[in-house]
């Protein structure tokens, strides 16, 4: 199998997860589209897909069941979401001052309080490829993608 195969074609989330308002449903549908548009995913050991990505969550842990689009499984990890209950936590906190910020800030302001994000958003995005270190390797904007799905699956609305 080629290069390519090492990649997500489809992305969903379990029942464990739970509904949300129309807004979050939005936010998930859209970091789902934007993951499954643009990734590189390769599960240690297994030759190639691509692959289903199911995500769950079981006592306070992120399950990744993992198939190939044929069906066949490929393996399940389990991640404590602890190491990332700071970072999501301040990576609320500064969206909020940011979307505050859009509707009266100057652009100077706006621009620091994004950037600031984006450095958040880099560190969970970092700790999740670290985390996964071993089991699936995914590139860097790979690896945004999915910590942005990480905490869309937090964000109550």
């Amino acid at each position: 199998m080629g290069r390519g195969d090492f990649r997500l074609y489809d992305v969903v989330l379990d029942d464990s997860i739970g509904r949300s308002t129309p807004d979050v449903e939005h936010e998930r549908a859209v970091a789902i589209f934007d993951l499954v548009e643009e990734n590189s995913f390769e599960p240690f050991g297994h030759a190639g897909g691509p692959y289903k990505l199911k995500l769950s969550l079981v006592d306070a842990k992120l399950v990744l069941g993992i198939t190939t689009d044929r069906g066949d499984e490929v393996a399940t990890h389990i991640l404590s979401l602890t190491p990332f209950r700071r970072i999501i936590k301040d990576y609320f906190m500064i969206c909020e001052s940011y979307y505050e910020a859009i509707r009266s800030s100057t652009p100077s302001r706006i621009e620091a309080i994004d950037m600031g994000r984006r450095g958040v958003h880099n560190e969970g995005s970092q700790t999740l490829m670290d985390r996964l270190d071993g089991k699936i390797r995914v590139d860097f904007n790979t690896a945004r993608r999915l910590f942005t799905l990480v905490c869309v699956l937090y964000w109550r609305g």
